[in-house]
C-alpha cells in the first residue's frame, strides 16, 4: 500500500522529497505522459485547496483519495508517484520547458503526415495545431483552478508567465525549423 499524503488541517500537504522512482517509461508514448503530468498537476493543485478544521471529513477524503492514486500510478510511477511529481520543477519555467518540449515532439510524426507539402507551410500548420491546443488547455487549467478559489496573486502570475515562455519556446522552435533560403551562388570566375 502506498504512503499516504499527510494533509494537515491547515490545510499544507507534506510532500516526500524522494526523487522520482519510476519505473522506464520509455514505452509510455509522449501522449501518455503529457496526460499523466496534467493529471499529476490537477492532483498537485487540488493539493493547495485550505481544509480547515471544519473540513477535518474531506481532509480523510483527500488522503484517501492520494494513497488510491499512489496505488493507481504505482505500476507507471514507481512508489509514492503524487509526491514524487509534487517535487519536479513546476516553476513557470520547467512547466513551459515541459509542455513546449512535449507537443514539439509531434513534429516529425506531423511532418510525415504531409508528405509532399512546403516544409514551411507544415510547420506553419503544426504551429497553429499546437497553440490552439495550448490556449484551450490554460483556458480549461485556468477554468479548473478557478473552481478551486486559488486562480490569484502568484498563481495567476505564474500562470500568465508560464503562458508567455510557453510561447516564446514556441516561436524559438519555428525559427529553429524554418527552411533557410539557399545560398546564392558565387560569382568568382
Amino acid at each position: 500500500m502506498a504512503t499516504p499524503v499527510s494533509a494537515t488541517s491547515g490545510g499544507t500537504a507534506a510532500a516526500s522529497s524522494v526523487p522520482a522512482a519510476a519505473k522506464d517509461d520509455g514505452n509510455m508514448s509522449v501522449a501518455a505522459k503529457a496526460k499523466a503530468q496534467l493529471n499529476v498537476s490537477i492532483v498537485q493543485a487540488s493539493l493547495t485547496v485550505s481544509l480547515n478544521s471544519s473540513n477535518e471529513p474531506l481532509s480523510v477524503l483527500l488522503k484517501t483519495a492520494l494513497t488510491g492514486i499512489n496505488e493507481a500510478l504505482k505500476d507507471d510511477f514507481g512508489d509514492n508517484a503524487i509526491q514524487n511529481a509534487v517535487s519536479q520543477d513546476n516553476t513557470p519555467e520547467g512547466t513551459a520547458s515541459r509542455i513546449v518540449s512535449l507537443s514539439t515532439a509531434f513534429y516529425d510524426a506531423f511532418k510525415q503526415q504531409h508528405p509532399g507539402e512546403d516544409g514551411d507551410a507544415v510547420l506553419n500548420k503544426f504551429m497553429e495545431t499546437l497553440k490552439k491546443g495550448v490556449d484551450q488547455g490554460f483556458k480549461e487549467a485556468r477554468g479548473v483552478l478557478d473552481g478551486l478559489k486559488v486562480l490569484d496573486g502568484d498563481v495567476a502570475s505564474n500562470i500568465d508567465k508560464t503562458y508567455e515562455l510557453v510561447q516564446k519556446g514556441y516561436a524559438d522552435f519555428a525559427a529553429a525549423h524554418k527552411a533557410q533560403p539557399e545560398p546564392a551562388p558565387s560569382k568568382d570566375a
